[in-house]
């Protein structure tokens, strides 16, 4: 048994399904553009960084959930699939997830983006299992807070070991394992597995990568 693990921001996507979320429902007017779209960008840079303090960061994005009805947003989100996030995978992202299907490895998406973001997404590149920070929810509708682990930095590990303890499964029972991601704050769940790929890495984790020889993977070049 093999087990496969990839990111989704700018490691199968070409762009930030989060970042994109808020501008898409900026664009639409949903969201105030004063109030939203400056904090946006300051916390994307905070996330290349590496210094993005994930609870206040999800205050800020899980509004948007909070504020609406699920009737709304599921209708913007189609919107969204349809004009953002088709248009940023790419036929090589696509192929690299289907070698592994094809394989029979265990394949699973591992993002730090909320579910309801990521949830079509991964269906969309038909990947069984989405591992992704959960929103909390009260009588249907979102509260603005998140439920759990964020699946962020080391909290990608911890969600990942209890997905595949939910399974009966541990690290020892793959003969290979992979994760591909394109960026430093996935090193912790990177150094775990057999075989990490850095996918059109930033710089801090394209030097860690040649460093320790792990392939470097371009799907968005």
């Amino acid at each position: 048994m093999q087990l496969a693990l990839f990111d989704l921001d700018n490691t199968l996507l070409s762009g930030d399904s989060d970042f994109e979320w808020t501008q898409h429902l900026v664009t639409k007017g949903v969201l105030d553009r004063d109030a939203f779209e400056q904090r946006n960008a300051e916390f994307f840079e905070q996330y290349k960084a590496g210094t993005l303090d994930i609870q206040e960061f999800l205050d800020f994005q899980l509004q948007s959930l909070a504020l609406n009805s699920r009737t709304d947003l599921d209708a913007w989100h189609a919107e969204f699939m349809a004009t953002r996030i088709r248009p940023m995978l790419t036929e090589k992202a696509r192929g690299l997830v289907r070698r592994h299907q094809e394989n029979g490895d265990l394949c699973a998406l591992v993002t730090a983006t909320n579910s309801f973001v990521t949830g079509p997404i991964s269906r969309e590149l038909n990947i069984p299992h989405l591992i992704a920070t959960i929103p909390a929810q009260e009588n249907g509708r979102f509260t603005g807070k998140p439920r759990g682990t964020p699946s962020f930095r080391e909290g990608k590990i911890t969600r990942v070991e209890d997905w595949l303890e939910s399974m009966g499964l541990w690290w020892g029972c793959f003969e290979r394992s992979w994760f591909y991601s394109d960026s430093h704050n996935d090193l912790p769940l990177m150094t775990l597995v057999s075989d990490p790929v850095a996918v059109d890495p930033d710089s801090i984790l394209r030097a860690h990568a040649e460093a320790a020889g792990w392939p470097i993977l371009n799907l968005h070049g």
